[in-house]
């Protein structure tokens, strides 16, 4: 009831304001477990693509949305529980991996859709980046369920970082069509046969969205721009100082 109620109300509130197009609805089941793997822009993604769906879909979040103290933070936890999220711990890598492949296989054995994003962050640029083939793949072949390319569009220009207005426009959804991986059943052991999985999903949404590829994870392209804006700001202080200290010496 609460998951209708947010969903009526925060999606209707969406469609109204944004009026989000979508494309391949007829590729989602009616009924059944599926995968949802989509590409990761915004924050928005995991609000946007459920709108459009007249079924649930449910997504993993930080544990830390569910548990802040305060009122910000009751409301929060309703807010993200509303939308058909689940609480995931993220203390350790291979700790929070584990907790979200079972999250996965809870939804898909209850016969639920599963929306993940293989990214595993989002893009810190609109390009798309190498899919992490322990959550994806391991769910997927686990379960048997079908995967579902997904491709947001234009999502990262309603609220660009550091913007704290949201732009009106019209964001976009593609829906492909379900991928079949039970050639692979029984191998989930088998690290190439994940990458082989994860890489035909991306290369899917790749050809969904339009976006640049490229192959590295975003997690390390984030770090890689990180440390190009620090090189940068500490060039400028050194020029800033250097030209500080000749204008001394002029005016001495």
């Amino acid at each position: 009831m609460i998951y209708g109620a947010m969903k009526f109300s925060i999606g209707g509130s969406l469609k109204l304001a944004f009026r989000p197009w979508v494309e391949g609805l007829e590729n989602i089941p009616v009924d059944g477990p599926a995968i949802l793997a989509s590409n990761h822009l915004s924050f928005s993604d995991s609000f946007f693509l459920p709108t459009m769906l007249d079924r649930k879909v449910t997504f993993i979040a930080k544990a830390e949305y569910f548990t802040s103290p305060g009122v910000k933070g009751k409301l929060t936890a309703a807010f993200f529980k509303g939308v058909g999220q689940l609480p995931v711990d993220r203390s350790g890598a291979r700790g929070a991996g584990e907790a979200a492949i079972k999250a996965g296989l809870d939804v898909l054995e209850a016969g639920g859709l599963f929306g993940i994003y293989p990214e595993g962050t989002r893009s810190p640029d609109g390009r798309l980046y190498r899919g992490k083939p322990g959550g994806l793949a391991r769910v997927a072949l686990a379960s048997g369920a079908p995967v579902i390319p997904v491709a947001m569009i234009d999502t990262e220009k309603i609220q660009p970082p550091g913007k704290v207005v949201p732009k009106l426009m019209r964001p976009g959804i593609r829906i492909g069509e379900p991928l079949d991986f039970s050639r692979y059943r029984g191998m989930e052991s088998d690290r190439f046969i994940l990458r082989s999985l994860t890489d035909e999903v991306m290369y899917e949404i790749m050809k969904l969205s339009g976006q640049e590829y490229v192959d590295i994870y975003a997690t390390a392209a984030k770090r890689q721009i990180a440390d190009a804006e620090k090189a940068a700001k500490a060039a400028a202080k050194a020029k800033a100082e250097q030209q500080a200290e000749t204008t001394d010496r002029s005016a001495a």
